[in-house]
């Protein structure tokens, strides 16, 4: 009796690409499967995702994964406001449980300086439409009561911004069923399929030239995160985007103990209990700008003692595995969106700093509506690359639990 293996098809992706799309996207992470799935929900199907790696493999597959909408600036809240929306019915709308939990977000404030800057977020919250409100520490310990409140601290509690529609998903699952989603539709997804080069003519993009061959498109999007530099140095361009590593770290599990995600922007440090138990801890960027993903004993240490400030009940919890990604920083930590003037035919979905995977729907769907319509949606207007030209910059630091060091 012979054995017969079953065939195993690929789940979304084709053998080898073809000469010539209407859309290229370059990076098949959750901003690039996004943009796909965006388009092809609006008729454009012929769309070619191409990565040097596997399906999510890069800056996609090291987020923690928070969602959030509490930023500081005018353009910036309704950016992520309707993000967090899409979101919610994400799930629904891909067929596809990305087990998003609607857990909420404490921002925690240890001085009057900190009171301020969290009164400041929480006016322009609610003036655009998120809700956010700022709470006493007895109104904390009802949502969160592990933490410690204690007075006499280095760091005293004082007050908080809670976000109430604030959440988490399994980060992994909305890349899969972005990329289910876009291939069932028609587009085709090529991992390992690496970018070395552009086909331009004159001020034209008309395509790109890979390990497997060149391929021509109307349109080419580069949504290659903390690789946007590296990628775009290959036609000549020089991005206003400097890479900086990002560490984390996960506990063993635990029975359920956390019901929020807590943030310290003081302590730049955050932690949240995931479905499965374990508790995900996180900080600030590395003070320096490389593309080295080594995590270190320093950060862990430090990530360790600012947490176990806050949640003392975590210091005998075994820490499982300590990771690093990489983050593609702006000047003013705010997204680089929208066509190039010097590069027609060439789109950019890159600078995204900390905050990728909050913006991922939103970002996908601006930049098909970009190309279905020709023309940049209002709501990304502001990103444009030549605000660094003009002065305008759009200066999101201070929202930014991990903007520590730099």
């Amino acid at each position: 009796m012979s054995l017969i293996s079953p065939k195993i098809e690929n789940m979304w992706y084709t053998s080898e690409p073809s000469d010539q799309y209407d859309v290229v996207i370059i990076g098949a992470g959750v901003h690039g499967l996004s943009t796909a799935y965006y388009l092809a929900k609006n008729g454009i199907t012929k769309v070619a995702v191409l990565d040097k790696g596997y399906v999510g493999g890069g800056a996609s597959a090291r987020s923690t994964a928070i969602i959030r909408a509490n930023y500081l600036t005018a353009e910036g809240i309704p950016f992520f406001r309707e993000s967090l929306k899409l979101y919610e019915d994400l799930s629904k709308d891909l067929s596809f449980n990305i087990l998003f939990n609607q857990m909420g977000r404490l921002d925690l404030g240890h001085s009057e300086s900190d009171i301020f800057n969290l009164n400041l977020r929480a006016e322009f919250n609610q003036a655009l439409g998120v809700e956010s409100k700022i709470i006493a520490p007895e109104e904390i310990l009802e949502i969160e009561p592990k933490l410690d409140l204690r007075k006499g601290k280095p760091h005293p509690v004082i007050a908080a911004l809670y976000h109430p529609p604030a959440g988490t998903a399994r980060h992994d699952a909305v890349v899969w069923g972005y990329a289910r989603e876009a291939s069932k539709l028609g587009v085709e997804i090529f991992p390992f399929t690496e970018v070395n080069g552009f086909v331009v003519s004159g001020q034209h993009v008309q395509g790109v030239k890979t390990n497997k061959g060149q391929i021509l498109a109307g349109n080419i999007v580069s949504a290659t995160a903390a690789w946007s530099s590296s990628v775009m140095s290959l036609m000549d361009l020089t991005l206003p985007i400097s890479t900086y590593p990002l560490q984390a770290m996960v506990t063993e599990p635990l029975k359920p103990i956390l019901s929020a995600t807590i943030s310290s922007p003081k302590l730049h440090a955050y932690a949240y209990q995931t479905d499965r138990g374990e508790i995900v801890i996180g900080g600030p960027v590395d003070p320096y700008s490389t593309f080295s993903q080594k995590s270190t004993l320093f950060m862990l240490e430090e990530l360790a003692t600012f947490v176990l400030e806050l949640l003392p009940c975590l210091r005998d919890v075994n820490i499982l595995r300590q990771w690093t990604g990489l983050c593609d920083m702006t000047p003013d930590y705010a997204p680089v969106m929208g066509f190039v003037e010097s590069a027609k035919g060439l789109i950019l979905n890159c600078g995204w700093g900390t905050w990728g995977f909050k913006a991922a729907p939103i970002s996908g769907k601006t930049t098909a509506e970009l190309i279905i319509n020709n023309k940049v949606p209002d709501l990304i207007k502001p990103f444009s690359l030549s605000r660094f030209e003009k002065g305008e910059l759009v200066n999101e630091k201070a929202s930014a639990t991990a903007a520590a060091l730099h």
